[in-house]
């Protein structure tokens, strides 16, 4: 294992097991949690759904191959009608999510309702995967355990966690190799079961892995930072505007003075005033802070 014996925050952890077919990740999540729900006022059942969706994604992008990104959709007839998160290669992450009334919930039937979890693979380079999965299970991490077992045939095991500060999880998997693997993920899935929210959240990488599987040899790789990333900026704000009708912004402008944008991820706002958007129609750029976050 490498000599990390403080927690790190906002990382992602890659293992293997040395004499097992098997995998893991570990994810602890703290600051891109919080950066993600800060301006939301998500009550207590969204952020912590929000938070378990952060987890997993984290966990997936780590499985991708290729650079590229990957979201996962939860869309449904419940309180929450859409929860998102999407993120890259290089860990960066965004979300948001949809609701009405103030859900208390506690199974993903009770906060969606009846619907289906839509994972989409972009890679930069090749052609575009999209698969769907029933909302069937009680939790997330059972979804994407189905998930994987009906698209990938791979045994899966997931743990998240999420509480309204932090959030984490991890991965268990099969490697697609000889038919003893199985065997040796069972032993592998019931240890890792046994991992308690307040160990994921408090203790470092090494230490979990120590307590967990003491008599197993794991090879802990260096950790991938996790980070909040929107990507919105006033440049791209602009752009949608330019697609729209002059006419319907210059309504806007002589109603309410400016038009103004909200980005939905970090809920950072953009203003535009009548000088704006003629600089906007005319070719220039537009007035004001052209910085993205």
């Amino acid at each position: 294992m490498s000599s990390a014996a403080q927690k790190q925050p906002d990382a992602l952890y890659r293992y293997l097991f040395e004499q097992a077919n098997v995998r893991g990740e570990l994810v602890q999540i703290e600051d891109a949690y919080q950066q993600m729900i800060k301006n939301h006022a998500y009550p207590p059942a969204i952020a912590t759904l929000l938070g378990e969706l952060l987890a997993v994604t984290s966990l997936l992008t780590a499985t991708l191959k290729f650079e590229g990104q990957i979201t996962v959709q939860l869309q449904g007839d419940g309180p929450v009608r859409l929860a998102v998160i999407n993120g890259n290669h290089q860990q960066r992450m965004r979300g948001v999510a949809r609701f009405e009334g103030t859900p208390e919930g506690v199974t993903l039937q009770e906060l969606v309702g009846k619907g289906h979890m839509v994972i989409t693979i972009a890679p930069e380079q090749g052609e575009r995967y999209q698969g769907v999965v029933g909302l069937d299970e009680t939790s997330l991490a059972n979804t994407i355990e189905s998930y994987f077992q009906q698209s990938e045939q791979l045994a899966t095991q997931i743990q998240l966690f999420a509480d309204s500060k932090q959030c984490g999880g991890m991965l268990l998997q099969i490697l697609p190799v000889a038919e003893q693997a199985r065997e040796e993920f069972d032993h592998l899935a019931k240890l890792t079961e046994t991992i308690k929210q307040q160990e994921l959240f408090t203790l470092s990488a090494n230490e979990i892995l120590h307590r967990l599987y003491h008599q197993e040899e794991v090879r802990l790789f260096e950790p991938q930072p996790v980070q909040f990333h929107c990507g919105c900026s006033r440049e791209r704000t602009a752009a949608a505007l330019r697609s729209m009708p002059k006419a319907e912004l210059d309504s806007l402008i002589e109603e309410l003075g400016m038009v103004e944008i909200t980005c939905e991820y970090c809920r950072e706002q953009q203003n535009f005033d009548a000088i704006d958007i003629e600089a906007l129609f005319s070719n220039s750029a537009p007035l004001g802070d052209q910085s993205a976050h």
